[in-house]
């Protein structure tokens, strides 16, 4: 689609838009470079900056000239942009290691830039970006400062170019943060501004090196300083400095009055190619919006374009279609409606045909250290205060590589912000202007990146660590009893993605407009979520705060059929339809063509999945069992605990405070549409988690006991009786179980007071089993031969059940009792943590701030220990007996 330009002779005819490819991580492909070049042609736009920070020929050994291969590679890369009228802007990176004074040097970056001439390139760029400020003896003898230095060096290059049309300077001040005192004062910048040739353009990040908010004020003020206008390197949609955070949302924050103050403009975007479709699409969109009568609409430019989007939002919920309502002012710029746009012309990208094998890597490199944020309100919605908003890891403002000759750096500062938590009221909505903004202001205020510059020797290995914040999972056993079904196959059929298996044409399985609107609400933009991610947050944290309205409480009887109560559970079945629907659009991802896109996409809706899954687990615990009857124990967070996002966010609303390990998923290497459900227990789950339990410990003696499920026959609720029949009787509110597409495939039970439960059971339970396994009561199993072998042990057990009692020692601590089975044809490793979570939150949310498990063998020491629990060796003198135990 050709985007029409509406802009007038105001707007500069050459004026600079495009990409920039200048993250850390994984570069795009030639195909991908092509693809590009391609959409920026037919959406009007006219450059493309070449400056991946994985060609380390273009930062880290920049004197290194190209080899034969990567010549062919980029001057294929050119000759592909020139076909689609797209300026190939080659950059290169000398600053970390450069002498400026000396004559060698400028003889191999002339001969560097002489070869690239040589691959077809007319135009260029010299990158001074996240360097420190100090120069060599002779170079402070040659220099008066700094400044000076990278000034003569670019203006040398510029000539001995003979003055290339497009030529682009990225200062080492490259953002009003950064500018030392600030913009108007900082001797640098007006260096710069008064000795760079006049043909150079100048590139800028804005206020921070992710901003916000890009103002017309401030580019004047900065136009008035560098003497020319600035070509803004756009970070907002940059993702490479978080694993856990895409940016789908539309191009905003930038007023269209800046088209006429700005010389161009650059998306640094996703590390993910094909997630870019919406951020480059409504840079488009925002650079032909029109900019007629400026002067009238200058102030209320932004204003105008709130309202309309704010308006759009409104009809949208009300089933009004916005595209063609002629009260909304077309000729500006509206965030929302160029996002409702370009998913229309998103959406056919999905059913292109593409394939991708191999494992799901995200493009990340894991030298960017996250910078987070600690909040401290209580009531309001959490909305990005534990974000990991870092602006390290984008370019301009990036984590550097390593060098050849420059090894280390400065200590990285930890710089770290307030956030604002976005207003909540008393009932849990918010204020119309602040429905969608998170961590605006406050956490602008002092954010900005922490770089490290790591050996030589590691620039190797940079590619080899994609993904280190998440946990290594692949040895995990899933269950501390494994199930090994005779002639089963590894994977439950259905459950892999197969080429053969896409369902797209049927309805039901296609991808739709709503769909991707639901994306790119939970997947919007660094400082402000999405509307349909806000009614996330303010949906499950109005049903947390209100719990109590459900809460049995004897003294105070609330009516089933009060409106309270009706209203609470009108709008836990609202959040339940939420969960549902991204389900749907889950299993629906699976099914497209362009399984490349696919492989970008899907860990992070997968995670996203499960977040809102557990959380829906959650508020179904609440319904099933009254809410909570101790309150919730809120407390400050620490920091790190949560990676960044509205999945962060989320999460951050349970009532948990020291269990972060539970949240660091590792996602499946190949797709898998396998959705598990997790959820309160019922009474008629009670034969499903026998059953399940009898074949775990059959499955786990294996060989040795072949006859052992011939002779449970007599006896088929035994096993269950043994391990949770306590807790299911005694303390079903604790209990939760996992379900695949067909059955009961794992389960968790807990008692929140541990020294209670034993009490019960001694008075009820134990009565219980002497009456219904009569015979293994009286019977001496070592010498009674009418029981067989494999149920002497099982007989002994039954008899031993919470005949001693539990330490003091071990209560202190560990207050709360938990046993857990999960089977082996769970495909998902993450289950077993969110599983856990389930039953973490309802035990936090009653008081408890640990758990145990009593009498560990040694065939669940390996499955707990890596679920956070670790061996209590002080709490007991019982030589047989083991606990382990956690925190939270």
């Amino acid at each position: 689609m050709q985007l029409e330009d509406t802009s007038d002779s105001k707007k500069d005819d050459s004026f600079i838009c495009g990409v920039v490819e200048g993250f850390y991580g994984r570069p795009w492909t030639l195909d991908q470079r092509k693809d590009l070049f391609v959409k920026l042609q037919e959406w009007g736009m006219n450059s493309y900056l070449y400056a991946p920070k994985d060609d380390y020929k273009h930062r880290a050994y920049w004197r290194e000239l190209y080899s034969v291969e990567e010549a062919e590679h980029l001057t294929t890369l050119i000759s592909a942009s020139k076909e689609c009228n797209i300026t190939f802007i080659y950059a290169l990176s000398p600053g970390l290691d450069i002498t400026y004074s000396s004559p060698k040097e400028m003889v191999i970056l002339k001969r560097k830039l002489d070869q690239v001439a040589q691959f077809g390139c007319t135009a260029f760029a010299l990158l001074f970006d996240d360097i420190e400020a100090e120069m060599t003896e002779s170079d402070k003898e040659a220099f008066q400062s700094f400044a000076q230095a990278q000034v003569s060096v670019t203006n040398e290059i510029y000539e001995y170019l003979n003055q290339p049309k497009e030529f682009l300077f990225c200062p080492t001040q490259y953002c009003a943060s950064r500018a030392v005192p600030d913009v108007p004062n900082s001797e640098y910048l007006n260096t710069v501004g008064s000795k760079l040739a006049p043909g150079i353009d100048v590139m800028w990040t804005g206020p921070k090196v992710i901003s916000r908010l890009i103002t017309p004020a401030s580019i004047d003020e900065l136009a008035e300083v560098l003497r020319r206008k600035p070509v803004i390197w756009d970070n907002l949609h940059a993702n490479d400095y978080d694993q856990k955070r895409l940016f789908l949302g539309p191009y905003s924050g930038r007023p269209s009055t800046l088209l006429t103050k700005l010389k161009g403009v650059l998306t640094n975007p996703n590390c993910e190619y094909g997630a870019n479709f919406i951020a480059i699409h409504t840079v488009a969109q925002w650079s032909k919006c029109s900019i007629e009568n400026l002067d009238e609409n200058q102030g209320n430019d932004t204003v105008s374009a709130v309202s309309a989007d704010i308006k759009l939002e409104q009809e949208s919920r009300s089933g009004r279609s916005d595209d063609e309502d002629p009260s909304l002012p077309m000729l500006l710029y509206h965030p929302r409606l160029a996002l409702k746009k370009s998913l229309q012309l998103w959406l056919p990208e999905f059913k292109r045909t593409k394939s991708m094998w191999g494992p799901i890597s995200k493009p990340h490199v894991s030298n960017v250290p996250p910078v987070t944020f600690s909040s401290s309100g209580q009531s309001a919605v959490a909305c990005s205060s534990t974000s990991s908003l870092e602006e390290g890891g984008t370019s301009p403002g990036s984590a550097p590589m390593p060098t050849a000759d420059h090894s280390s750096s400065e200590d990285a500062n930890e710089l770290a912000s307030d956030a604002t938590l976005t207003p909540c009221l008393v009932d849990g909505t918010e204020s119309a202007e602040s429905a969608s903004m998170v961590s605006l202001d406050r956490v602008a205020e002092c954010l900005e990146p922490m770089e490290t510059v790591e050996s030589a020797s590691s620039a190797s290995s940079q590619a080899k660590n994609l993904d280190v914040e998440d946990v290594d999972d692949n040895d995990i056993k899933e269950s501390p009893l494994k199930e090994e079904m005779p002639g089963a196959p590894d994977h439950e059929e259905g459950d892999i993605v197969m080429e053969s298996e896409r369902k797209e044409e049927e309805e039901d399985y296609q991808l739709g407009v709503d769909d991707l609107c639901l994306l790119c609400d939970l997947f919007y933009l660094p400082f402000e979520h999405g509307p349909q991610g806000m009614q996330l947050l303010q949906e499950f944290n109005w049903l947390k705060l209100n719990a109590h309205l459900v809460a049995s409480n004897p003294s105070k009887p609330t009516a089933a059929g009060s409106p309270e109560v009706k209203e609470w559970h009108h709008r836990a079945e609202k959040f339940d339809a939420m969960s549902r629907a991204l389900n749907r659009l889950f299993t629906r991802l699976t099914y497209i063509n362009n399984r490349e896109l696919l492989y970008e996409l899907y860990p992070y809706v997968w995670d996203m999945r499960g977040v809102v899954a557990l959380l829906n687990s959650y508020v179904k615990w609440l319904a099933f069992n009254q809410g909570s009857k101790q309150g919730f124990l809120t407390g400050e967070q620490e920091p790190w605990v949560f990676r960044g996002g509205l999945a962060a966010d989320l999460q951050r609303l349970l009532p948990l405070e020291s269990v972060n390990d539970l949240f660091l998923y590792k996602s499946p290497e190949t797709p898998t549409r396998q959705v598990y459900t997790i959820r309160p227990y019922l009474a008629s789950d009670e034969r499903s988690v026998y059953e399940l339990s009898r074949r775990l410990y059959i499955a786990r003696l294996g060989a040795a006991y072949c006859d052992m499920e011939k002779t449970l026959h007599s006896y088929p609720n035994l096993l269950g009786d043994i391990n949770f029949g306590a807790f299911l009787t005694l303390s079903p509110e604790f209990c939760f179980v996992v379900e695949d597409d067909h059955s009961v495939v794992g389960f968790v039970a807990a008692a929140a007071n541990a020294k209670e439960l034993q009490r019960q059971v001694r008075v009820a339970w134990i009565p219980e089993m002497q009456t219904k396994y009569a015979e293994l009561f009286q019977s001496n199993s070592s010498e009674d031969a009418n029981i067989p072998g494999p149920l002497k042990d099982l007989a002994a057990k039954l008899r031993k059940l919470h005949t001693e009692d539990l330490p003091d020692a071990l209560l202190t601590y560990h207050p709360s009792q938990l046993k857990m089975w999960l089977s082996d044809t769970v495909i998902d490793h993450s289950v077993s943590k969110r599983l856990l979570t389930c039953a973490v939150a309802a035990l936090r949310a009653h008081g408890s701030s640990g758990c145990h498990v009593y009498d560990v063998d040694v065939f669940s020491m390996e499955f707990y220990s890596r679920l956070g629990f670790v061996e209590l060796k002080n709490v007991t003198h019982v030589e047989d007996v083991m606990y382990f135990g956690r925190i939270f």
